[in-house]
């Protein structure tokens, strides 16, 4: 497996995958939320696939693609707060069909690497607390990451 920048001819690929590797979220997402989920979502691939497509395009963003067997098996995305210095990793997603391989790992060890040559002090990544993601935080706190629980309230107005 390689780990290398994002080629302009990859964002496709990343598309498609994260929308692969998400859709469990989302259900999960969907079965929390019930009705809202609709008013939240009305086309959650859309959205993403568009938010995927921003993130990858942003200024100040940087991403990289795990490569394996000439495949984009997964990508990050992730950002320096100078005067925070903070490291955030915005965006992270896994094929479904390399899940479970060390793909997540060696993506967050990636940022994180990014961040220590950046002079960051802190690194930062934010996730849901629903079953959906649950492979995400175990990602994360085998990486050394230490969850702070917060709670998000929806209604329909």
């Amino acid at each position: 497996m390689e780990v290398r920048e994002l080629a302009e001819g990859d964002l496709d690929a990343v598309a498609a995958l994260s929308l692969r590797a998400w859709a469990p979220v989302f259900a999960s997402l969907e079965a929390a939320l019930g009705g809202l989920f609709a008013v939240m979502h009305s086309d959650w691939r859309a959205d993403q696939e568009r938010a995927v497509r921003e993130a990858c395009a942003t200024d100040g963003m940087h991403v990289w693609v795990a490569e394996t067997d000439g495949e984009v098996a997964g990508f990050v995305a992730a950002r320096l707060d100078q005067a925070e210095r903070t490291g955030e990793i915005y965006m992270i997603a896994v094929d479904p069909a390399h899940q479970r391989a060390g793909v997540g790992s060696l993506l967050t060890s990636r940022a994180l690497d990014w961040f220590r040559a950046g002079g960051m002090r802190l690194a930062m990544v934010e996730t849901g607390g629903d079953p959906g993601h649950g492979p995400a935080r175990r990602t994360y706190e085998r990486a050394g990451f230490t969850p702070l629980p917060t709670v998000r309230y929806f209604r329909e107005v």
